[in-house]
């Protein structure tokens, strides 16, 4: 057994298999996560306003409110992390989930220690204090300025100018990469080094759809993107606006 998690983190579980539920509230319970579960998306969005969780742990095949309109409508309101589970290992699947603001995916069926270090992960690199309300804190982290782009660590925000972006919190990360090193070129696995602490198989090429979703929210027009430039055939870099061809 793994150290457990200090504090309790909580993992919301919506999934309407409860066969799946019971093994990972096992694990998780074990590995020291609290654990809520919730069997359709209505049950999911109301236990999760009502009790703030630390992620949530959503199966993308539920009854009646499926779970890509569940992520969508948290994403409305909270950057808490969002796993989303899947049984078919289909790419387009995958990206509309990230596209969605999901932070990871895993496909069915999955290992439960898999679960458990997917979980342990995201919460590695999502915010403290994430959950449905959101906080921040200085800690003395540093604070990257490219152009009129400024990423604080500390605060877990990004502003461009006056206007502060609305990020997930791997969007952030990924931002925050490439704003630490501008104009240097991060290829995909690199990203996902920065994000995850680890590369899970098949994990790489996702990193496109979460740079898809930066340039919505931090281009003027995503496509024409100033701010982050494909380097095609190697990945991806942070350049000011004004150093842009």
């Amino acid at each position: 057994m793994t150290n457990p998690v200090d504090p309790v983190a909580t993992v919301l579980v919506v999934e309407d298999e409860r066969q799946i539920v019971e093994v990972l509230e096992a694990y998780l319970k074990a590995e020291g996560f609290a654990v809520r579960w919730a069997a359709d998306g209505r049950e999911a969005l109301e236990l999760a306003r009502r009790e703030p969780v630390d992620l949530i742990l959503l199966d993308l095949m539920l009854p009646g409110l499926d779970g890509r309109e569940v992520c969508r409508r948290i994403r409305a309101d909270s950057d808490v992390p969002i796993i989303m589970l899947t049984a078919r290992d289909d790419e387009v699947d995958r990206v509309v989930g990230l596209e969605l603001g999901a932070d990871d995916y895993i496909t069915k069926p999955f290992s439960p220690r898999e679960v458990v270090a997917r979980i342990r992960a995201v919460l590695r690199r999502s915010r403290p204090g994430a959950r449905w309300s959101r906080r921040s804190a200085d800690d003395g982290k540093p604070v990257y300025r490219v152009g009129p782009l400024v990423v604080d660590l500390a605060r877990h925000q990004a502003f461009v100018g006056e206007r502060e972006l609305d990020l997930t919190p791997t969007e952030f990360k990924i931002l925050a990469a490439l704003a630490s090193h501008p104009g240097m070129v991060f290829t995909r696995l690199q990203l996902v080094e920065r994000v995850q602490g680890a590369a899970f198989e098949g994990y790489e090429r996702t990193i496109d759809a979460h740079i898809k979703n930066l340039r919505q929210k931090l281009e003027d027009d995503p496509r024409n993107p100033r701010y982050i430039a494909t380097v095609y055939g190697v990945g991806y870099k942070l350049v000011a606006p004004r150093s842009m061809p």
